[in-house]
């Protein structure tokens, strides 16, 4: 078996989020990037622009704009944070919740017939990525290598 994970990781991610994007504009008139922010925002806790910013791997600025459009389409809010300062809040409205969640189910069952169809047995595809996540996560926090 030829080893090339790190070029074919980058491949698949990369296909992976191109498919998604058009799937979501086409179905959901949402592109993939805001569709992860709105998901980072609503399940992962991403509650400031700045928390979403350092999740997303992009600058301030950018996110400051994309929240603004997602709030614009009703999708976000975005308060002043109590604290002070220039720091804003961010959270789901009723209307980015649904679309959350609906998406979300739709991606899963498309991912899940593709692994399938690719003869990768799905659970364990998803147990291993998973164990990736982790011991990447892991290797973060403790600084190793």
């Amino acid at each position: 078996m030829e080893r090339n994970l790190s070029f074919n990781l980058h491949v698949l991610t990369a296909r992976l989020d191109r498919a998604a994007d058009r799937i979501l504009r086409a179905q959901y008139n949402v592109s993939y990037s805001r569709f992860l922010a709105l998901t980072l925002v609503g399940e992962l806790g991403a509650s400031t622009q700045r928390a979403l910013a350092e999740c997303l791997g992009v600058t301030e600025p950018s996110v400051s704009r994309m929240t603004a459009i997602l709030a614009a389409e009703g999708l976000l809010d975005v308060q002043p944070d109590p604290g002070g300062g220039r720091r804003r809040r961010l959270s789901l409205t009723d209307k980015g919740k649904q679309l959350v969640s609906s998406v979300q189910q739709g991606f899963e069952e498309r991912l899940a017939a593709l692994v399938t169809h690719s003869g990768v047995p799905y659970d364990e595809y998803a147990k291993h990525t998973a164990q990736l996540l982790a011991t990447f996560d892991h290797v973060e926090r403790e600084g190793t290598k």
